[in-house]
C-alpha cells in the first residue's frame, strides 16, 4: 500500500476568508516503510501572512515573493499524491485549503477526494486517547517520537513527524497512555459544590451542525497554536 503523509502551512486559519497555502510538504510511505521520496514546495499566496501564522511558521512575506504560485506546481503535486492514501493530521483543514487552490487552478482538477482516500490522524487519536491533548506535539510526547527539532511549524518536518506518529499509533506495540492531561486531572479533582435551583432552567442545546463547526474552528486554532494548544481548547478541557 502506498501512503503519502501530508502537511500544509497557510497565511491564516480561515479558507473562507481568502487565506491561501504557503507550503505543501509530503513524504511517501510504501508498505509502512518510508521510501525516501518526498515533495515540498513553498508558494506565493498573493496576499499577506497573518501575524499569528508568521509567528508559528517563521515564514515572512518577502521570502515568498519569488516562489511559484499553486497553478505553477499543481500538476507535479497531483502526480506525487495521485492514487495514494493521504495521511493528514486534522485533515479537514488541509483538504479545505487544497480544494480551494484546486478550484482556483481550474475545474479540470476536481477535489482531493476525487483522487485519494484520506485518513485523519486527529480523528484516530481522539478515538484512541479520549479526553487528552492530541496535537502533533502531544502525540510525539505520548508515543516517544523525538520532536526536539520542531522549533517552528514547517511542512516537511511536520510531515516526517506525523509519519512516525502514525506508525507508532498503528503498530500495536506502543503502550497505551491511560492517564489524563494535567488540566483534566485538576478538573476531575476539583471540589464539587451542590447547586440548589428553585426553578427549572431553560437549556439551549447546540445543533449538530453548530457543534461540528465549533470543533472545526478549534482544530484550526490548535494547528496554529503549537505545543501548548489553543487558549480556547485549553479552556474547554479545564471547564
Amino acid at each position: 500500500m502506498r501512503q503519502v503523509i501530508l502537511d500544509t502551512e497557510t497565511t491564516g486559519l480561515e479558507v473562507r476568508q481568502g487565506h491561501r497555502l504557503i507550503e505543501i510538504a509530503c513524504v511517501e510511505m510504501v508498505e509502512r516503510r518510508l521510501s525516501g521520496r518526498h515533495y515540498q514546495t513553498y508558494l506565493n499566496p498573493d496576499r499577506a501572512i497573518d501575524e499569528g501564522a508568521r509567528q508559528v511558521t517563521g515564514i515572512e512575506d518577502e521570502f515568498l515573493l519569488d516562489k511559484p504560485h499553486f497553478e505553477d506546481v499543481v500538476d507535479e503535486f497531483l502526480a506525487f499524491i495521485d492514487g495514494a492514501e493521504l495521511v493528514i493530521h486534522n485533515a479537514s483543514f488541509d483538504v479545505g485549503f487544497l480544494d480551494a487552490e484546486l478550484a482556483r487552478a481550474g475545474s479540470q482538477y476536481g477535489r482531493i477526494a476525487d483522487r485519494c482516500p484520506v485518513l485523519d490522524t486527529l480523528a484516530m487519536a481522539r478515538e484512541r486517547y479520549p479526553g487528552q491533548r492530541n496535537s502533533l506535539d502531544a502525540l510525539c510526547r505520548r508515543l516517544g517520537v523525538d520532536n526536539s527539532a520542531r522549533d517552528l511549524h514547517g511542512g516537511l518536518i511536520d510531515a516526517q513527524l506525523l509519519a512516525e506518529v502514525y506508525l507508532a499509533m498503528t503498530s500495536g506495540q506502543v503502550a497505551f497512555d491511560l492517564g489524563f492531561d494535567e488540566a483534566a486531572e485538576s478538573a476531575t479533582a476539583a471540589v464539587q459544590h451542590p447547586v440548589v435551583l428553585d426553578r427549572r432552567p431553560r437549556i439551549l442545546r447546540a445543533t449538530a451542525e453548530e457543534v461540528a463547526a465549533h470543533e472545526r474552528k478549534l482544530d484550526a486554532l490548535d494547528k496554529s497554536a503549537g505545543e501548548a494548544g489553543s487558549l480556547w481548547r485549553r479552556g474547554e478541557t479545564a471547564a
